[in-house]
């Protein structure tokens, strides 16, 4: 299974598919590591400076891979074979893995440390004059909210009410959208905002808390089996900067701002008490995704109208049944016994399928549900699965059977939009 994800935001994910990695046995008693950032991460240069402090304290000498993780050139993320190949070939720990209370990686093969930077997504409009004439909603009531295309922030997003949608491709554009006025507000990872700010100081956003279970992170180190000894040092050396101030020092810029955390921790005790509240009050029964507008990238991936046929791929009755349990074991608990949103959006109806017109494709909502869901476990079905779990939605969204299964390759590449209609 190739785990797709777009940049830092849901490198956790890849907890739940990263299986057997291999490293090296020399990493448990070794006198140097190598060293590994997160591609494209708002916070390689903190991961750089924690990781210095915190070998050097642990008197490991510290080398930084070139490379990156598997840092091909794409933008497409990183998946789970090539965060395996780069353990085993260009690093020995990865600093500034990000770690969620949704993706806890209970089960992976991985290791982690403990955590040195409490850090999460927040929802952010720009503050001064200019935001007057940019935070007017559109003769309908809508505004635009930007997030980042495959990641957690689109799955906060998409909880907003009257709501339209930019989707860039980075957590850059994304603050970015709001600072040139593509958006009125956008839903974003906190680090991204500090690294904007640095590079426009002249730029100033209102920071507010994103209430959704998807919001909570913090940084750590990674590393293969077998590196219970190196996480251990790396432990001891963390423990000794937090109680010498040090480890405050290095992070003191890219925390969380004092009332956005305190808001932070209030907004976990009332998804406890209430799970379906978001950052605008409860979800409606049926979300709403009326406009996916995606910014800089390729017509072919993603929530975005593309082209041109006729015909949905087929799919049999088998797979709809097996579906259907699929659905009830993984799905059900956040999108509703009848698919009819609970914490998550809906999949049945007018606001999922709508009759015409639909932004959505089949291959864009098979490869974003075969790379995000089930959102506490992403990527733990096989392909075979993904496919079954495809043909139940569509089913239930009034497609009919045929006498062809539906493949993963066929799914992902359909173009054909999400029209529902009636069954024959």
């Amino acid at each position: 299974m190739n785990i797709r994800l777009t940049q830092v935001a849901l490198a956790s994910a890849l907890v739940a598919g990263a299986a057997q990695v291999a490293v090296h046995a020399a990493t448990q008693t070794s006198s140097s590591v190598r060293v590994c950032t997160m591609p494209g991460s708002p916070s390689a240069a903190l991961d750089k400076s924690v990781a210095r402090a915190v070998l050097s304290t642990a008197g490991i000498a510290a080398t930084f891979a070139t490379r990156g993780i598997d840092d091909n050139g794409d933008d497409d993320g990183i998946s789970a074979r090539e965060l395996s190949k780069s353990l085993q070939r260009d690093c020995d720990v990865i600093a500034g893995f990000p770690r969620s209370s949704v993706a806890d990686g209970a089960d992976s093969q991985l290791l982690f440390s403990q955590g040195y930077l409490h850090s999460g997504y927040v929802s952010i409009a720009l503050r001064g004059d200019h935001a007057a004439s940019t935070n007017v909603a559109a003769p309908d009531g809508k505004i635009t909210i930007a997030a980042t295309w495959s990641s957690p922030s689109q799955l906060i997003a998409v909880q907003q009410k009257n709501a339209r949608f930019d989707l860039e491709t980075t957590s850059q554009l994304t603050v970015d959208a709001v600072a040139k006025g593509r958006a009125q507000r956008a839903i974003v990872w906190y680090p991204a905002v500090v690294a904007y700010r640095h590079a426009h100081p002249q730029q100033h956003f209102d920071v507010a808390v994103a209430e959704s279970p998807y919001a909570d992170w913090h940084l750590v180190f990674a590393s293969g089996p077998g590196t219970q000894q190196l996480q251990k040092r790396i432990d001891d050396a963390l423990t000794r900067l937090r109680s010498d101030g040090r480890l405050a020092a290095l992070t003191r810029n890219w925390a969380l701002p004092a009332t956005i955390a305190t808001g932070s921790a209030t907004a976990r005790a009332s998804l406890v008490r209430s799970p379906a509240r978001y950052l605008d009050g409860p979800t409606q029964a049926s979300p709403r995704a009326d406009v996916w507008r995606v910014s800089g990238m390729p017509a072919s991936g993603g929530f975005i109208k593309v082209a041109a046929t006729t015909e949905a791929p087929s799919f049999d009755h088998d797979q709809v049944a097996h579906g259907e349990h699929l659905y009830a074991d993984s799905c059900a608990k956040c999108h509703g016994e009848k698919l009819e949103g609970n914490t998550a959006p809906s999949l049945i109806g007018p606001s999922f399928a709508p009759a015409a017109n639909s932004h959505l494709t089949i291959g864009g909502i098979y490869q974003y549900m075969s790379t995000n869901m089930p959102a506490d476990h992403p990527g733990k079905m096989s392909d075979e699965e993904y496919a079954d779990l495809m043909a139940y939605l569509l089913y239930t969204n009034g497609y009919d059977t045929g006498n062809v299964k539906l493949t993963a390759q066929a799914a992902q590449s359909s173009t054909t939009p999400l029209n529902a209609g009636p069954r024959h």
